[in-house]
């Protein structure tokens, strides 16, 4: 369960970084806040832009995925089922090879290094590393020496 919650957690934080970065994309807010100038370097280059969407947006749809089969997976039904560590470790797993690449445009390709990207890549690796851990643990039980509830006597 602590899995899950540390997945929400960094889910939601990695939404703000990822909304934010979609909110400049499309022009609110002014300049990006970064310190080097380079923020604005990757976020105006040819790369920021992927089958006409900003990059930043596929930051948002897959931290809200993240977010949401998290806290799904957090229901008390839920906690016993391993399927959703598989699907977490999925969507991470997903997330973390974007960010590879993108780091890669940035190093190789842009030579300009966005912090807020990197900061989004940390939350997407710790996101993917929390999700293995989680595959590790054994399954949450529902503890067997609680007394069921009461029969309904209503007949």
């Amino acid at each position: 369960m602590r899995y899950r919650q540390a997945t929400a957690l960094l889910a939601l934080v990695g939404l703000f970084v990822a909304l934010y970065l979609w909110l400049h994309a499309l022009g609110f807010g002014g300049p990006i806040k970064c310190g080097t100038g380079e923020c604005e370097t990757v976020q105006t280059s040819p790369w920021a832009v992927l089958l006409g969407l900003p990059v930043a947006f596929y930051g948002v749809v897959g931290y809200c995925a993240l977010l949401v089969v998290s806290l799904v997976a957090l229901r008390p039904a839920a906690l016993p089922e391993r399927k959703w560590n598989v699907v977490l470790v999925g969507l991470a797993s997903v997330g973390v090879l974007f960010t590879v690449y993108l780091t890669y445009l940035e190093l190789f390709v842009i030579h300009a290094i966005c912090r807020w990207c990197v900061g989004s890549a940390i939350i997407i690796t710790a996101i993917w590393i929390v999700s293995l851990l989680s595959l590790r643990s054994p399954a949450t039980r529902i503890d067997p020496g609680a007394s069921p509830p009461p029969p309904d006597r209503r007949a």
